[in-house]
């Protein structure tokens, strides 16, 4: 949509002032419905403890040391963990002020803190901060602070002193509407993922609750609307996150934030709900989730999260398809370790009581048993409940070594059965220099070496676009779901001639899947043999029944078989650093085996991981 458009539509229709965020249009009614929400009583109770404990401590500040901890040693958790205080006290304050009307210690820490963050010398974090750049930096949390700032001063209204409310429009024109205006444009303004989304999301919607002439809001909204539009390009039409479902619930998050906004804002006029892609992108959550909090991990992603309800309930409302998940899946407050203002508002204002009370009758606590295959990622997500009650579920992949957030893992998958992972992904490791760098695939969460894919003569998947799948065969179904997969392309091994990945999970009675993997090595005269590992990736430790047989003993038993004479198992207890910087340990459960190099023989062998009763 051109600026022309954008602004007619703007003079003819534009609405300001609370009712684009709620339909009470003063702060006090706002906060007596939610505190009558039987929906938000627990996640109240959170916030007031939260705050409270913040109110003991003064506000944590931001050195000079600590912003030089990056650039040192490449470290980013010791200052981003004092950043995100910060941030999660003003959000815990802010509620807190506008629930407790009168209460002047909490309007207090909300003042203090909302004066700190304008005082700050960057809201970037240092991994974003370019020192010397001809224009200033505008990071993903530099725009969600202008976002921030932009909506406490809305919600809390004239409560909030004149001198703070001119000093956020002022921190908010200098660090976010001018830079952009004047000296973009910026990197991801035309990326495909998370970034253009939430940048451009967090800057319209400032612009939205800030900017009073309407040429100049119509002219960051032109900008904002083509960034989000490189933000669904990159999604297929199957509305599949190829970062995983942590980046679904940030990106797109970010991206509806905006949407309901800029639909209120002019009374319905620009509407990106209307949109069949963003309708299956929404859709998205309720199929990458295996059971209860358990997600499909590929990719940045960790291996549970709770539910944004406020995101999921205003989805519901633009889609009836979209589901609301039971109550019990809700995120709880603090589990945003980034302490993200628009989320942690949103879940409040944006429940729906009568929603979640009859989508949680009757005790629902897993999702539904569906399976979809989604051709764009080429992943196959199934989940199945089974007679005795249980929940199992299965994923696979095929798709690229490039996709966002990569992780070289073409062919892998994962098993879980009631919310516990069997066959494991590592998920996301801890942010560092090193992690964004050239080493990224020597970490285990991030190379091929650790996820549950073939080792050929040694040699690992690289990374690379040109490195992906070819689909030989794919369909969900009631009875089974299978993939297949052509993966000798994804190693650049010379001499490796096929690869063929099958995947057949039956779920009839309690689940198997059959895993097929057909491998051909060209001859060679110059080794006298090769060396082929089937690799699989587990938190639970293996143990050797008999052979040919190995358990996994989790809240349920899996077996895996395999045939003895030709493999020779290994487990390895193995650990690395997860996303929060703490140590986790796991195993490696590798089969080896050895062909001739002098003949081309082709190995054919079946695994196959059972759920015993």
């Amino acid at each position: 949509m051109d600026r022309k458009l954008i602004k007619e539509v703007m003079d003819r229709s534009r609405k300001r002032g609370l009712t684009l965020l709620t339909p009470e249009n003063a702060s006090d009614k706002l906060a007596a419905r939610l505190l009558e929400s039987e929906g938000n009583r627990t996640l109240l109770e959170e916030i007031k403890a939260e705050a409270d404990l913040f109110a003991q401590t003064p506000d944590p500040e931001l050195t000079y040391s600590l912003f030089r901890i990056f650039g040192d040693s490449g470290e980013r958790l010791t200052y981003e963990r004092v950043y995100f205080e910060r941030r999660k006290r003003l959000n815990a304050f802010v509620i807190m002020a506008l629930l407790a009307l009168g209460n002047k210690e909490y309007e207090a820490a909300a003042f203090n803190i909302i004066w700190s963050i304008c005082n700050e010398f960057t809201w970037c974090l240092p991994a974003h901060y370019n020192a010397g750049a001809e224009k200033p930096d505008i990071d993903l949390f530099a725009a969600e602070t202008g976002f921030a700032l932009s909506e406490v001063s809305l919600l809390l209204g004239d409560r909030l002193p004149a001198l703070l409310r001119e000093r956020i429009e002022a921190e908010v024109e200098h660090r976010i509407f001018r830079p952009f205006l004047e000296n973009g444009p910026y990197g991801w303004e035309t990326s495909e993922h998370n970034w253009s989304a939430v940048c451009a999301g967090s800057i319209g919607a400032a612009a939205l609750h800030l900017i009073d002439d309407s040429e100049r809001l119509s002219a960051v909204l032109e900008r904002v609307l083509r960034s989000l539009d490189c933000y669904l390009s990159g999604f297929g039409e199957d509305g599949a996150c190829a970062e995983g479902y942590l980046y679904w619930q940030y990106g797109f998050g970010y991206f509806v934030y905006f949407a309901q906004l800029l639909k209120a804002a002019t009374d319905g006029k620009i509407n990106l709900f209307d949109s069949g892609k963003v309708k299956e992108i929404a859709l998205f959550q309720q199929k990458c989730f295996t059971g209860g909090s358990t997600v499909v991990n590929f990719s940045d992603s960790p291996a549970s999260s709770g539910i944004f309800m406020g995101l999921s309930c205003c989805l519901h409302g633009e889609y009836e398809e979209v589901i609301v998940p039971a109550a019990s899946l809700r995120a709880g407050y603090s589990a945003d370790h980034c302490g993200r203002w628009a989320p942690a508002i949103r879940n409040l204002i944006w429940l729906r009581d009568e929603w979640m009370e009859s989508e949680t009758s009757g005790g629902k606590s897993i999702w539904p048993a569906e399976s979809y295959y989604l051709p764009d990622v080429q992943w196959l997500l199934s989940r199945h409940v089974a007679e005795d009650g249980g929940s199992y579920s299965f994923a696979a992949k095929g798709g690229h070594n490039e996709e966002p957030h990569n992780h070289n893992d073409v062919g892998h998958f994962i098993i879980h059965a009631g919310g516990q992972a069997y066959l494991a992904d590592l998920g996301s490791g801890m942010y560092t220099a090193q992690y964004f760098g050239a080493e990224r695939y020597t970490l285990w969460c991030n190379g091929s070496q650790g996820h549950s894919v073939p080792i050929i003569d040694g040699t690992h998947q690289l990374n690379g676009a040109v490195y992906r799948a070819t689909i030989l065969e794919a369909h969900a179904s009631d009875q089974h779901d299978v993939l297949a997969l052509e993966l000798s392309g994804v190693y650049g091994h010379a001499q490796l001639k096929r690869l063929e990945r099958r995947f057949y999970w039956d779920k009839q009675g309690l689940p198997a899947l059959t895993l097929t993997d057909t491998i051909l090595i060209a001859a060679s005269s110059g080794q006298a043999e090769r060396l082929v590992t089937e690799r699989f990736i587990t938190f639970i430790a293996p143990e050797l029944a008999a052979e040919g047989r190995i358990l996994l003993k989790g809240k349920r038993q899996m077996s895996v078989t395999y045939n003895h004479h030709v493999w020779e198992p290994i487990v390895t207890p193995r650990s690395d650093i997860d996303h929060f910087g703490r140590e986790r340990y796991w195993f490696t459960l590798d089969f080896r085996t050895s062909v001739a190099a002098a003949a081309e023989m082709p190995v054919a062998e079946q695994f196959i991981f059972q759920f015993d009763s």
